[in-house]
C-alpha cells in the first residue's frame, strides 16, 4: 500500500523470451485434415458450407421478396397498375420483363460471393 509519501509502484511488463520464437510447426497441414475426415476437418468444412448456405438464403430472401412484393404493391395501390410504360401496363413490364435480368444480376452476385467465401476459406486452411 502506498501512503500519501510513497511514489506509486512501477509497472513491469513480463514477457516470455520465446515470443519471438518461431511458431512450432503442426504436425501436418489443415488441408490434410480436411481430406482426411477428422474432427478438425469437419469443423473446418461445417463452416464453409454454414458460409455458403447463409448466402444462398439471404440473396434467396431477398430476391423473392422482392418479386412477391410486387403483387402486393399493385393490390395496394390499384392506380399504379394502371400506369403504362413503353406501351405495356407497368405490372406485365415489371414481372415479365424486368425481373429476368434481375435474376441474372442475383445469380451473378451469388457466384461472386461464393467464390470470394471459397477464396478465403482457402486462405484461412493454408494459413493454419
Amino acid at each position: 500500500m502506498t501512503g500519501p509519501h510513497q511514489p506509486p509502484a512501477q509497472r513491469v511488463v513480463v514477457t516470455s523470451p520465446r515470443t519471438r520464437a518461431p511458431r512450432a510447426p503442426r504436425p501436418y497441414p489443415a488441408s490434410r485434415e480436411i481430406d482426411e475426415q477428422s474432427e478438425l476437418g469437419a469443423v473446418y468444412m461445417r463452416s464453409l458450407i454454414r458460409t455458403q448456405r447463409r448466402l444462398g438464403l439471404l440473396l434467396c430472401a431477398v430476391v423473392c421478396g422482392a418479386l412477391a412484393a410486387l403483387p402486393v404493391v399493385f393490390a395496394l395501390v390499384p392506380r399504379l397498375s394502371e400506369q403504362r410504360l413503353l406501351g405495356l401496363q407497368l405490372p406485365w413490364l415489371l414481372l415479365g420483363v424486368v425481373v429476368f435480368p434481375v435474376l441474372v444480376l442475383a445469380g451473378w452476385f451469388y457466384v461472386r460471393q461464393a467464390e470470394r467465401n471459397e477464396r478465403e476459406f482457402a486462405e484461412l486452411v493454408e494459413r493454419s
